[in-house]
């Protein structure tokens, strides 16, 4: 019995894959640069890439970076920008080191405090922004300035530290092994195994959900594919880390806030709200959506990660610096703008702004093993991000 495919069903096979993958450009696209950036830098580098110990610094260096992102891709599919939360990262950890070091407050309500502080910060944004209606440019730059000077009185122009060691584990701490293994840390290799089963088993289930309602999937033979390199990264991730000193305490953290983002903007009404402001304001407002709150809450949820941002920044440092978060708006806008989002607000997601953090934090870690100055290093992530959003362009005019 001949069980070759013919050569119709072949071809016909063939441009289904092709077209889809046209269609999902802006989801496919960025993936693949991220896993050919790496591919270039580990070659480059010797290996050195992707090795254990360089692996975790990556995640340690980019975990404040990817956690913002997940609070400004929201802001800027919402229509709006924050220029602010580079300061607020630097008063946050000020506050924190004024509070766990001066006056010897426990770091569980300094915690607890800080993020109330930035929620509020941001609340106070988002309240001239979303009811008064000034441009959330001319507000968070701003605010920019404005916590900026406050880290200043608050620091008294000094750095602040050490912190407590119970409060640096929230930045340089790891999973502890319940195993005892020695050479491998059993627990990270587990808990990756199990987070690569897991996210298996999701996709399957939306892909039968999208059947059901006749959405366009992918082809099964990409959806395998796809599936097979995604396991693969992450066990073979997990792996290295294991070897190493297991999985940081940050990537916890950071994997439950991007599952979390990912669940409210995907399923929940919440979401799809922020989604509907962002393409078209007016429309939403006739619809009945409460747009200015929807606004106000976009930026005071900004305003909590930024805080987070700056606790896990100040316990990596293990001490509060004036000069800490300079400069991280424009890593944080940038990823999300290089992960996809469009700059006039509506589209998005999170997948695509976490991937845009890795692609910033990937070629800042390569260009610093190979030795290139920071001046250099500035040059080619501005050009990265005009040639992302000029993409993002061209892709809507066709």
């Amino acid at each position: 019995m001949d069980t070759r495919i013919p050569e119709d069903l072949r071809v016909e096979q063939q441009a289904s894959y092709w077209s889809f993958l046209k269609s999902h450009f802006r989801d496919y696209g960025m993936l693949v640069s991220l896993l050919a950036i790496m591919l270039f830098f580990q070659v480059v580098t010797g290996g050195t890439l992707l090795k254990p110990l360089n692996l975790t610094n990556l995640v340690l260096q980019n975990s404040y970076i990817v956690i913002m992102a997940l609070g400004m891709l929201l802001v800027i599919v919402a229509g709006h920008i924050d220029l602010s939360v580079g300061s607020i990262v630097g008063f946050i950890g000020a506050l924190a080191a004024v509070m766990m070091v001066k006056f010897n407050i426990h770091f569980i309500p300094t915690i607890i405090v800080c993020l109330l502080v930035g929620a509020a910060i941001g609340a106070a944004q988002g309240y001239w922004v979303a009811f008064f209606k000034v441009p959330s440019f001319i507000v968070t730059l701003a605010g920019m300035l404005v916590f900026k000077g406050l880290t200043l009185t608050l620091l008294g122009g000094q750095s602040v530290g050490p912190f407590p060691p119970t409060f640096q584990k929230l930045s340089s701490g790891f999973i502890p092994d319940v195993f005892g293994g020695e050479a491998l840390n059993v627990t990270s290799l587990l808990l990756g195994v199990a987070t690569a089963m897991v996210l298996v088993y999701f996709s399957l289930r939306n892909r039968a959900k999208q059947q059901m309602h006749a959405v366009d999937v992918p082809p099964m033979g990409l959806f395998i594919v796809k599936n097979a390199i995604l396991c693969a990264l992450i066990i073979s991730f997990s792996y290295l880390l294991a070897t190493y000193r297991g999985l940081p305490n940050v990537l916890i953290i950071m994997f439950v806030l991007i599952a979390l983002y990912a669940f409210v903007t995907n399923r929940t009404t919440i979401g799809r709200r922020i989604y509907a402001l962002g393409g078209n304001e007016k429309a939403a407002k006739l619809s009945g959506i409460k747009t200015e709150r929807l606004t106000f809450l976009t930026f005071v949820n900004m305003g909590a990660l930024a805080a987070l941002a700056g606790l896990i920044f100040a316990a990596r440092l293990n001490t509060a610096t004036p000069k800490a978060g300079l400069s991280f708006e424009l890593d944080v806008i940038a990823a999300c703008f290089i992960g996809g989002a469009s700059a006039s607000g509506g589209v998005g997601k999170v997948t695509g702004a976490v991937i845009g953090a890795f692609v910033m934090g990937v070629m800042n870690n390569g260009m610093s093993i190979l030795g290139i100055g920071i001046d250099y290093q500035q040059v080619i992530k501005g050009l990265v991000l005009l040639a992302a959003v000029t993409l993002d362009v061209y892709n809507k005019k066709k």
